[in-house]
């Protein structure tokens, strides 16, 4: 048996520390560049076919956030397109994978990746479709594009925003299932959205993180998420571009979209305790939820974080800062790493195609509102 690990690809990350023993692997996951940031992984083992494996992370306790870890079930895929979970478990803080790889190659992940070309070939279907823009709001550290796709004709102006945390695959995997219906012309309500409000979609906020395996930094270690009203061209370019184009466009409802690394649900958090938030704001945040949970089983409204104290909120996260500049509806969606407790499957948990499901049914959502925007 010859065994090889590696990560030497988009998005991958991990460090072999001894794979003389198929019984007995042991890795560690590469921190954030510039940060003491790391959950993400990302990998490929090959010559196992049939072979009993025990990966050993053996640093996974000293994680970004290692109550992550319970209840968790890494991904995993011979064909990088199906993935399923596989046994796992949190252990005197080691991360311990077991699996019988069915391939000469299998990849293992943290979640289901979406790899930089993936991002390359969405953006290319969507600008073909009738009516849609792409416009580049800026580069990255690096040098990527920050892509945004624009479309629709109506007075309203939508902002949707994904994986400003580069480890948060499950963000692009909603975004495509959101942009694959709205520019669907065969659906009613696509249609109606687009007559009625005007799109600017930034499917991934975070290139250089994506590409490089990070779990929540831009190349520089900075988290995007603690830069609104406060970018800079130096330390955070990804977000003062797109936060210029938001000054000239105007916002009527943000939903920034993530992942949870603790929390086994979906949800949305709002802006509770940015200053001067009313109880007309209150009802459109529940309005939304509402709406959701009942379009969408995997959807709920009992769990998720706990509102700020009134006055407490961090202004610098995207959607305290959306709110009290534009005081318009903004949210952030979070879907969980692990499965949806409330609505689980258990072959494949939380999983690509149930985040572009969810996607789409915020689409649904999104018309009931706009009379309320």
């Amino acid at each position: 048996m010859s065994l090889h690990i590696t990560a030497a690809f988009d998005s991958g990350n991990i460090n072999v520390v001894d794979a003389t023993d198929p019984n007995n692997i042991q890795l560690e996951i590469r921190k954030d560049a510039g940060s003491e940031h790391y959950q993400w992984f990302f990998f490929r083992v090959s010559g196992a076919n049939g072979v009993p494996l025990t990966l050993r992370i053996v640093n996974a306790g000293g994680a970004s956030y290692p109550e992550g870890w319970t209840d968790y079930h890494a991904a995993a895929s011979i064909d990088r397109d199906y993935w399923f979970r596989v046994p796992t478990t949190y252990e005197d803080g080691e991360l311990v994978i077991r699996d019988t790889p069915s391939a000469d190659a299998v990849w293992y992940a943290y979640f289901a990746p979406y790899p930089v070309e993936r991002h390359n070939n969405l953006i290319a279907d969507i600008q073909n479709a009738p009516g849609v823009t792409l416009k580049v709001l800026g580069q990255t550290l690096e040098g990527q594009t920050m892509d945004c796709l624009v479309m629709g004709h109506g007075p309203k102006t939508i902002w949707v925003t994904a994986r400003q945390h580069p480890g948060e695959t499950m963000a692009e995997w909603w975004m495509e299932g959101f942009l694959e219906r709205l520019v669907d012309p065969a659906d009613p309500v696509a249609r109606k959205l687009l007559r009625d409000a005007r799109f600017h979609i930034v499917p991934n906020m975070n290139p250089d993180g994506s590409c490089r395996g990070h779990l929540r930094t831009n190349a520089r270690g900075i988290n995007l998420n603690r830069e609104w009203g406060k970018s800079s061209p130096e330390n955070s370019p990804e977000v003062h571009c797109v936060l210029a184009a938001m000054e000239e466009t105007g916002c009527d409802l943000f939903l920034d979209v993530h992942g949870d690394e603790g929390l086994p649900y979906n949800f949305i958090a709002g802006a509770e305790g940015v200053p001067g938030w009313e109880t007309s704001d209150q009802d459109r945040l529940d309005a939304y939820r509402g709406i959701l949970a009942r379009l969408s089983p995997d959807f709920q409204t009992e769990h998720g974080y706990a509102p700020d104290r009134p006055g407490g909120a961090e202004m610098t996260i995207a959607t305290h800062y959306i709110y009290s500049r534009f005081r318009c509806l903004a949210m952030t969606l979070e879907m969980p790493f692990k499965d949806a407790a409330n609505h689980p499957e258990p072959d494949q948990a939380w999983s690509p195609e149930r985040c572009k499901r969810l996607g789409a049914a915020n689409l649904d959502a999104m018309l009931e509102m706009l009379g309320r925007l």
